[in-house]
């Protein structure tokens, strides 16, 4: 089995075409009982592209090159930090996620599932750390921006003002327990944003919400420069987040 999923921007899985741009009715089950339904994710439907439109998940997944130097962040973000996090700790949620999809191939061709609880569990935690790993990269900028007319919209009618977000968004990301992500959501059933907790990668998420903007607080991302003190890291994010892809997240969720 030899496939690359590239899904559409919306809650539809249904329109994922493989890379010889149709999918068996076996790889199709498969796809949807195992490598999404193990996942269990809030943000699926984002899964094979990112802004840019580089497949983010296939079968031989590779560690993406970082849209700036890795020095680039800085002050906010030193460069050890960035060379450690990208090079060792996002490389082991794709090695991760190559050896689960291997081997829920595997279980799949042998038709012998006694492990499968195992890889899925796999799968759910490498494919999500890979997954908000990309979505991380992308959503920071070492040019400060702001948020564009959309996203400033919603932003302002639900949270009163970009201040009062901004208060709200790292408020509830310094408070998640252990180590995991702070994420901005778009939940399309009712079109509003919704500021999530994620622990680890895959748990506390809600079904169906697209994240928009992501901040890593395990504690290798921050560790280095800040300790600790993991507020400073947050006060230190909103230097550096590239709102126009936060932008472009939205306006391909509401297209």
């Amino acid at each position: 089995m030899n496939w690359i999923v590239r899904c559409n921007q919306v809650p539809n899985y249904d329109n994922c075409t493989s890379k010889n741009t149709k999918l068996d009715m076996e790889k199709r089950d498969f796809l949807k009982t195992s490598a999404l339904g193990a996942l269990g994710l809030s943000f699926l439907p984002l899964w094979g592209r990112t802004p840019n439109n580089q497949n983010i998940i296939n079968i031989n997944n590779t560690l993406p090159e970082l849209p700036y130097a890795y020095n680039a962040l800085e002050p906010f973000i030193d460069e050890q930090t960035m060379r450690l996090h990208h090079e060792i700790h996002h490389q082991g949620y794709v090695n991760g996620l190559n050896k689960a999809l291997e081997q829920l191939t595997e279980l799949k061709d042998k038709q012998d599932y006694e492990m499968i609880k195992h890889w899925e569990r796999e799968l759910s935690f490498h494919g999500s750390g890979h997954i908000l790993h990309c979505l991380f990269w992308e959503n920071m900028n070492p040019t400060k921006t702001m948020p564009k007319t959309q996203l400033k919209t919603l932003i302002d009618e639900q949270y009163g003002s970009f201040e009062n977000f901004k208060t709200h968004f790292i408020s509830s990301a310094a408070k998640v327990e252990g180590s995991g992500w702070g994420i901005l959501a778009f939940e399309p059933f009712g079109e509003k944003l919704l500021i999530l907790q994620a622990e680890k990668h895959q748990n506390q998420t809600l079904w169906n919400t697209l994240p928009l903007l992501v901040v890593d607080v395990w504690e290798h991302a921050y560790y280095l420069k800040y300790q600790n003190k993991r507020k400073a890291y947050l006060d230190a994010f909103f230097n550096i987040i590239n709102w126009d892809v936060v932008s472009k997240r939205l306006k391909n969720a509401l297209d």
